[in-house]
């Protein structure tokens, strides 16, 4: 009986690992895992030097600004200050790229709402159709 429960567990877990739910979750962490490599490089190789041109170096690279406590312990503020705008950078695109998914999503919609109305007026309508059926038969019948 201890088998059984062990077996329906499994069974159960396996379910559960099948889901799609579970899967596009995983395919979801696997690509902001990539993405997040990209944000750092738009980050360090294209930001931070036009942010140094600007500023200079001191403004470009904040994880190198720090104050040291009088207990001797370190505060790197800048690591912190880099974190936020790594965040705001991948919030910006992420809303850039939700944006034009949308927008190409109802751009999609109002086609295909479009066709259905054209393939609707195209169409004959009831009473068409019976008369033409009536002008047929007519027709037959002389």
């Amino acid at each position: 009986m201890a088998n059984e429960k062990k077996k329906s567990l499994w069974a159960e877990f396996k379910e559960f690992l099948m889901q799609g739910d579970v899967m596009a979750m995983a395919v979801g962490i696997i690509i902001g895992a990539a993405f997040t490599s990209i944000v750092n490089s738009l980050v360090d190789d294209i930001i931070n030097p036009l942010i140094s041109l600007i500023g200079g170096d001191a403004l470009a690279d904040a994880t190198a600004l720090a104050v040291k406590l009088p207990n001797g312990a370190i505060l790197n503020y800048g690591n912190f200050i880099g974190a936020i705008l790594n965040f705001v950078i991948i919030g910006l695109v992420l809303f850039c790229i939700v944006k034009a998914f949308n927008g190409a999503k109802a751009k999609a919609e109002a086609v295909k709402k479009a066709e259905e109305v054209e393939e609707e007026a195209a169409a004959p309508t009831e009473a068409e159709l019976l008369t033409e059926i009536r002008d047929l038969l007519a027709k037959d019948a002389n």
